[in-house]
């Protein structure tokens, strides 16, 4: 996502290199190209030019410090607009009440029902939250079933009544089964349409009238661009939902909705879906998405994914045993599962500054660790444990046993020994300066020699 508008972003900003100051002129220049970078991605054509105007109208007379360039001052400015126009700040989700209630809207295919899961998943692990999952999708005919299969998978109940016709008694009596069943989080998911018609409105207005949720959600597939930005808008004015959720930003959506919806509807954007996995779910941060439309990264972001997966005592553990040389196939695997439920390997790529931009054209493959796990599901326990044992006949069967050729065996524990003294030599270097100073001077001389 976003891709595109970032490489536009960036050639515009090229207007003001090597300019002394920011001048009406140059400003003027500068947001045509930014106009039209927003209009080719599908922005609201009223927002391009509210947004424009801003930025034109800050940055014209700004004084520029010595030590700051006209283009990275403008870059500023519009990082800030850009985040203002998204919101400024993340929204506050409300789940407290017994239970809470949320509603779900939208049209159909959406990824409503994918959502619901997610959501449900997110509040479970995350704060312990004892969730319900009402299906009161009456049309559908695998929308019972594909709820139930979510809540299955996130060890989740959903409630269903698959012989009533009557959505509005459904989610009450869900809410009435989450009451007595001590459930303190009810996630409503509702029928879709293939477009917006009077029935479905009035029918999920008289939902919400009658259940009263905490907080009303109105799902939205980014990649309809203006026509996301357009059904929104017509669902606010009949449903006055809390807030949006974007889905399928990990598509190839240009980012116009994201840009217009918060502007448009005057509601703010909660959460973003960035794919089919049940964990694919992120609180949505405004100045956090400024960063990646500008090339910036998002090292919060990725921050936050890795303290999910790592723990203090776990860090502390691995480091124990770098030390002592006693990392093995076992350790190693478990950080490879740990790194593959942060997300897509490109998506947490980009959250590194410069790397969006640089990986632009690069495919980025989600299965790069299967042939690695696939060969050390073939080493037996002892293996495993012991990487040094692994010879000759041991690794012809470990081969056979993955479907793998014998020089990628040699190459991954080749890599893997690599990998091992690195690591301790990073750990014993840690608190001392000196020793790191003088290995890389050490290395530095073996390069030169090669």
């Amino acid at each position: 996502m976003f891709e595109n508008l970032s490489e536009r972003l960036e050639r515009s900003f090229k207007i003001l290199k090597g300019e002394g100051k920011i001048t009406e002129i140059n400003v003027a220049e500068t947001m045509r190209d930014v106009r039209r970078a927003l209009l080719d991605a599908d922005v609201n054509f009223k927002v391009a030019k509210q947004f424009t105007d801003t930025v034109k109208t800050k940055a014209i007379g700004q004084n520029v410090l010595t030590s700051v360039k006209p283009k990275e001052q403008m870059v500023k400015i519009v990082h800030d607009e850009l985040a203002l126009l998204m919101g400024g700040d993340a929204s506050k989700f409300d789940v407290s009440g017994n239970p809470a209630i949320v509603l779900m809207s939208g049209l159909q295919g959406s990824g409503k029902t994918t959502f619901s899961g997610k959501l449900a998943r997110k509040y479970k692990s995350e704060q312990g939250k004892r969730p319900l999952l009402v299906a009161c999708d009456v049309y559908r005919p695998a929308a019972i079933e594909q709820l139930r299969v979510l809540g299955e998978q996130i060890d989740v109940p959903v409630y269903s009544e698959p012989d009533s016709k009557n959505p509005v008694q459904i989610a009450l009596n869900g809410i009435a089964h989450a009451r007595a069943n001590n459930l303190d989080l009810v996630i409503v998911d509702t029928a879709g349409r293939l477009a917006v018609d009077a029935q479905m409105m009035d029918e999920i207005e008289a939902i919400k009238k009658a259940i009263n949720p905490k907080e009303t959600l109105f799902v939205v597939d980014s990649m309809t661009g203006q026509d996301a930005v357009n059904t929104a808008k017509e669902f606010n004015d009949r449903l006055d939902f809390d807030g949006v959720v974007l889905t399928k930003l990990d598509g190839d959506t240009r980012g116009g909705a994201a840009l217009s919806i918060r502007t448009v509807v005057n509601k703010p954007i909660k959460f973003v879906g960035r794919g089919e996995k049940l964990d694919a779910i992120d609180v949505f941060y405004p100045e956090r998405m400024a960063d990646r439309i500008l090339g910036m990264g998002d090292i919060v972001s990725l921050v936050e994914k890795a303290q999910q997966e790592f723990d203090e005592k776990q860090a502390r553990e691995l480091e124990r045993k770098l030390a002592k040389n006693q990392f093995n196939f076992n350790d190693f695997l478990d950080q490879i599962h740990r790194i593959e439920k942060m997300g897509s390997l490109k998506d947490i790529a980009s959250m590194i500054p410069g790397m969006g931009k640089a990986l632009k054209d690069v495919e980025i493959n989600d299965n790069a660790f299967k042939g690695i796990k696939a060969i050390i599901g073939s080493m037996t326990k002892e293996e495993r444990a012991n990487p040094d044992i692994i010879k000759g006949s041991r690794r012809q069967r470990i081969a056979r046993g993955s479907g793998c050729d014998l020089q990628e065996v040699n190459r991954l524990l080749k890599q893997f020994e690599q990998t091992r003294k690195m690591m301790k030599a990073a750990t014993s270097f840690k608190n001392n300066p000196m020793q790191m100073m003088r290995a890389a001077r050490a290395a530095q001389k073996q390069m030169g020699r090669r």
